[in-house]
């Protein structure tokens, strides 16, 4: 995989364009946009970001990532129907603790989805837009907005970077789901 595929930058557009839900947030205090393209149109991508979660289909990280987690927290590897069925209201476990939770804040399908949360103090919006590339494509651009945040240098290094990170990893996974190009065996997640 080339270098320029696994960055997440968003185009400078990208970064100064609106998205969903910046209006539930704002001002944010930190804002973190990354942005990647995938060789499918939206209405294919779709299904595959609406199942992801907590137990959902999981978080997509490559194959050659995922044999190093445990298989009961592999992301699934098809699209699973009763994971199809997201709408505004409903809650999805988060990673961030065992309370932490995502409320769906607004959904378009094969257009956005937007999440909102409060960490502590702290609310959230975590948007995951999708857009029509050229070539039959998919850009997706994930924006992730935060406000009042008390240590915004510590949010924006250091959350900036597992963010980052994390993103490059659904990247990753997602570029090899909608592709079809890698064969598992799917396991239930916690």
């Amino acid at each position: 995989m080339e270098l320029a595929e696994l960055l997440t930058r968003p185009t400078p557009v990208e970064r100064s364009a609106p998205v969903p839900g910046d209006e539930v947030v704002a001002p944010a205090d930190v804002v973190m946009d990354r942005a990647f393209t995938l060789d499918a149109p939206p209405h294919v991508v779709w299904p595959w970001v609406v199942q992801l979660g907590k137990r959902r289909a999981g978080w997509y990280l490559p194959a050659a990532l995922e044999r190093l987690v445990p298989p009961s927290r592999r992301g699934l590897r098809r699209i699973e129907p009763r994971h199809q069925s997201l709408a505004v209201g409903d809650v999805v476990p988060d990673w961030g603790g065992a309370k932490a939770t995502f409320t769906v804040v607004g959904l378009e399908p094969s257009r956005h989805l937007l999440y909102g949360s409060t960490r502590g103090s702290t609310d959230l919006t975590w948007c995951l837009l999708l857009s029509p590339a050229e070539g039959d494509r998919t850009r997706l651009h994930l924006r992730l907005r935060l406000a009042p945040v008390r240590h915004r240098r510590v949010a924006e290094h250091v959350g900036g970077l597992f963010d980052q990170l994390t993103v490059m990893g659904l990247a990753a996974g997602l570029r090899e789901r909608v592709r079809g190009g890698v064969v598992g065996t799917d396991t239930q997640r916690a």
